[in-house]
């Protein structure tokens, strides 16, 4: 265990975690946008927004990120956050069960928002790791070095297995796409953190989602179950009924 990381440091990265989880969940809110672009934030996180976010009024800057937050996450030829999606073209596949199994061994459940949002959503995971870092934290200050350690592997771990696999694709991707300066910034942001992250925790991972534009739909097996009712109008069912005929 890095024994550099204090546990004031350690919720400061959290604090990151959650800051870049909050323009994931759900379209960003007043509160949320007017603490991005304050002075102090701009300098600390090295954000250069343009004049569309520094200059417009609070409510038309939400009312215009909403309808981005529409186009780019969850409308149809958008390019959704969640992991599934950026690795087999489909929602509720392989990571969306891994992070569910993740999530329920530590002990996280998810809080659903506004809107509903898988287990693999970016906004989740992320929020995900900051727990574990808060929980690491606690646990230093406790005393308790072994849970400290065993936190620290989680997160390495779902580095490995997970945010690591797509997130520094996605964010070229999305850095490309947006049409306005906010996202382009998280999107810098993101990669950026994740980089530093990966290289904090000393983690080696491929970037499988590459920024891809158009993701491949993975093949799905769908086993036939012979103790449910056949359909006659299915292919299996047409076979059921010649052979009966």
């Amino acid at each position: 265990m890095e024994d550099s990381l204090s546990p004031l440091e350690l919720r400061a990265r959290a604090g990151y975690y959650q800051l870049l989880a909050g323009a994931f969940v759900e379209e960003p809110g007043c509160d949320y946008l007017a603490a991005l672009r304050a002075p102090e934030a701009l300098a600390e996180l090295g954000l250069a927004f343009d004049a569309d976010v520094t200059d417009s009024p609070l409510d038309t800057l939400q009312d215009v990120l909403a309808c981005e937050y529409a186009t780019l996450f969850t409308t149809s030829g958008g390019c959704p956050p969640v992991e599934s999606s950026r690795l087999t073209g489909r929602l509720q596949q392989e990571p969306f069960h891994e992070v569910k199994a993740i999530y329920q061994r530590c002990g996280f459940e998810l809080q659903q928002g506004r809107f509903a949002v898988f287990e693999d959503q970016l906004g989740v995971e992320l929020t995900f790791v900051a727990v574990l870092l808060e929980n690491q934290a606690a646990a230093l200050e406790q005393g308790d070095k072994a849970a400290a350690w065993r936190l620290e592997k989680e997160i390495k771990r779902f580095w490995a297995t997970h945010l690591g696999r797509w997130v520094r694709g996605y964010a070229t991707l999305l850095e490309r796409v947006t049409e306005h300066s906010f996202y382009r910034e998280i999107a810098r942001l993101l990669r950026d953190f994740a980089e530093a992250e990966l290289a904090l925790l000393k983690v080696k991972v491929d970037d499988v989602d590459g920024g891809r534009e158009v993701v491949p739909k993975s093949e799905i097996d769908v086993l036939f179950n012979p103790d449910e009712p056949v359909c006659g109008g299915c292919e299996h069912g047409k076979q059921e009924n010649r052979v009966a005929a």
